[in-house]
């Protein structure tokens, strides 16, 4: 008896039976555009030996003006048909099953080419597209069928139509973006035209026994987005034009509130899925943030959909579904939505990977392989740096023993664990002691190893992490002024009015932590008020008509830094308004510029510029520092001085701007090349 008998069921759509009730949601990873396509078959083959259903590639353009990028990935040729053959040759040789994506950008294309219903330039992209006439609609219809046929001859098992998160089919259903006034605008039935006619025309052209598709979004998230009775009306014509499957969209690119990101709740979006439920007869998929089995089971159990879209969960793990299939569960590697390796590297051209499983994407370049010189190796540190030094070597067959001064693993993450929002790294944490466990690591906790303790091994790997940066300001000795560490430990006392120094990466978690008293990410109701979430069904796009609607914070904060800079620039691509937007509706003040002249008992006293103009009294109760980290190399430091060669990884090696992603990679490669 499974644990998991609702993810586990098969499917069957009549031409063809689903294994299980899991897909592997589309990611854009960049990986085709590389060109070697060996590695990309490789991708998707080990998450085929994973054992998921159904996997969709990242999105492939149906023509050049479709592309999101200049140069993005798409069917345009009989060499563009034999790559791709590759891929799903090897899918099938796993047993797996592949469709692919066809994604027209419209006008989030980054393209001058770019195209949509209307020229209404989008808000995440410099350019303003070029209103399509009928001959250029046409030539969409013409080529997304032609992409879908091909699709078919390169051996794929369907493909997804990208009708939802504001691409070019989505933007013609909507007035925000739709401002035309001939049979392809206006009403709905016109606006919904292109969508309904492109379901109609890929089908055509790939026949009966072939999976189709259609990504729906179901909730927009934006001003002047669709009503939810459009959207049954929506999903009922795509259903009759052809459809297999209809899977969720959620939330338009642009739209200002976070749909994916970690501190969104888990499953926060099954329930607009479950809305749908009945309105059709084709199989609903439901996605975003689902990302355990107990989840997924839970979501389909509860009648939500009839299967679930698991995304950026098997670039955390690749066997997902056979872990779980086998009880396993406690060992699946958790997608902790952090966006760091994945959705950042995207936007940012480069190729995407997972912080959890630097491997993701890097199958054919980072091997772990049994050892045929079996090693009795030490690592000193318990972050996760030293951590997946550790797995990783011990997995390889070395002897590893572990050393922390802590009294338990963890590190940093024990810090970030701390911050609302960031609930997920408990699961981390979790995952990274079933782990030790699993591979055998020797753990010597509330160990301080010296150089003498580190005798006798054949290799040793210095991960002892970071020291908090001295801001070296007058009178910061003064009772009211705290560690950050101390802080999120709660190991002293806060004030009700704060200034924290440092507005990087820790000095936001350190603010979302002083002002937020219950974390709305553990509540989806208090989520959903916070960010201004109500049913779409109630009201349009599913915007609250009143706005987000945040709890009062629990302390007035300010948040300073010295850089002249915007606050919380430099932190990730696709998260950094995330913070700085949660802190503004929790009234949080920001300043940059700053210097820092000195701390007395009126507070804090700054001023701005090179000239130090402007000077300022911050009067507050407690002054938090959070400027930065220095690396701990004082083991290492001492081994070297002593002729002992060592390795040396994570913060200890570089400690500007650091983060686990680097860490657990720097982690994972040393153990698999020693």
């Amino acid at each position: 008896m499974t644990t998991y008998p609702h993810m586990l069921a098969p499917l069957d759509l009549g031409f063809t039976t689903l294994k299980n009730r899991v897909l592997m949601g589309s990611m854009h990873t960049n990986l085709e555009e590389t060109g070697d396509w060996n590695r990309v078959a490789e991708f998707y083959a080990e998450r085929a030996r994973g054992g998921v259903a159904l996997m969709v590639t990242g999105g492939m353009a149906p023509n050049r003006e479709g592309g999101v990028f200049p140069g993005a990935a798409g069917l345009f040729s009989d060499k563009d048909i034999a790559n791709h053959r590759m891929v799903t040759d090897r899918v099938h040789q796993a047993d797996g099953k592949i469709a692919m994506q066809i994604l027209h950008a419209g006008r989030y294309a980054y393209s001058p080419d770019c195209v949509a219903p209307s020229a209404v330039k989008s808000p995440i992209s410099p350019f303003r597209p070029t209103e399509l006439d009928e001959a250029g609609i046409e030539k969409q219809i013409s080529d997304i069928a032609t992409a879908a046929f091909r699709a078919r001859e390169a051996g794929y098992d369907g493909v997804e139509i990208m009708g939802s998160e504001g691409y070019f089919l989505n933007q013609f259903l909507v007035t925000h973006t739709n401002k035309r006034e001939d049979r392809w605008g206006g009403s709905y039935e016109n606006r919904m035209r292109l969508p309904v006619e492109v379901v109609k025309r890929v089908r055509a052209a790939v026949g009966k026994d072939f999976i189709v598709i259609y990504r729906l979004s179901m909730i927009d998230l934006i001003p002047n987005g669709s009503t939810f009775e459009e959207v049954v009306t929506l999903a009922k014509a795509v259903e009759a034009a052809g459809a297999t499957i209809i899977n969720t969209g959620i939330g338009w690119h642009e739209a200002r509130i976070p749909t994916i990101a970690t501190s969104v709740p888990r499953a926060a979006f099954a329930w607009v899925t479950q809305k749908l439920m009945g309105h059709v007869s084709v199989p609903l998929i439901t996605s975003n943030r689902i990302n355990t089995p107990e989840v997924a089971e839970e979501v389909l159990a509860s009648g939500c959909a009839d299967m679930v879209s698991m995304a950026r969960p098997f670039l955390a793990d690749a066997h997902f579904v056979a872990k779980a299939a086998a009880g396993r569960g406690a060992q699946i590697a958790p997608c902790i939505a952090c966006n760091q390796a994945c959705l950042d590297h995207t936007f940012s051209g480069k190729v995407s990977s997972c912080l959890v499983n630097p491997r993701a994407c890097y199958e054919t370049e980072v091997t772990i392989t049994p050892t045929k010189d079996r090693k009795r190796i030490a690592v000193v540190g318990a972050g996760p740096a030293g951590l997946s030094a550790a797995i990783t070597a011990a997995q390889r067959g070395h002897s590893v023993t572990l050393f922390d001064r802590d009294s338990r693993i963890g590190g940093q993450l024990n810090l970030a664990r701390q911050v609302p929002g960031k609930e997920e790294f408990h699961g981390l944490v979790d995952w990274f002691e079933t782990m030790l466990e699993e591979t055998g690591v020797a753990v010597e906790l509330n160990t301080e190893a010296g150089c003498a303790d580190l005798d006798g091994f054949d290799a040793v790997i210095i991960a002892t992490g970071v020291v908090p940066r001295d801001p070296e300001i007058p009178g910061q000795d003064h009772p009211k002024v705290l560690g950050y560490i101390d802080v999120l430990k709660q190991k002293a006392e806060v004030g009700p009015r704060v200034a924290v120094i440092g507005a990087g990466g820790i000095g936001f978690d350190v603010s979302e932590f002083l002002v937020t008293k219950d974390s709305p990410t553990e509540s989806l109701p208090d989520w959903m008020r916070e960010w201004g979430v109500t049913d779409p069904s109630e009201h349009r796009s599913g915007l609250a008509p009143e706005g987000p609607q945040p709890d009062a914070p629990l302390r007035q904060v300010t948040l300073l830094q010295r850089k002249a800079e915007k606050p919380g620039k430099r932190l990730g691509k696709t998260t950094g308004w995330i913070h700085r937007a949660g802190l503004q509706m929790k009234s949080v003040q920001m300043k940059s510029g700053v210097n820092y002249e000195r701390i007395d008992d009126d507070g804090l006293h700054i001023s701005f510029g090179e000239t130090r103009e402007q000077p300022e009294v911050i009067a507050c109760d407690t002054i938090v520092l959070c400027a930065g980290q220095l690396s701990d190399r004082s083991l290492a430091d001492a081994l070297e001085a002593k002729g002992v060669s060592c390795h040396v990884i994570g913060g200890a090696d570089v400690a500007a701007e650091l983060d686990a992603k680097r860490a657990i990679d720097q982690g994972v490669r040393l153990a698999a090349s020693l």
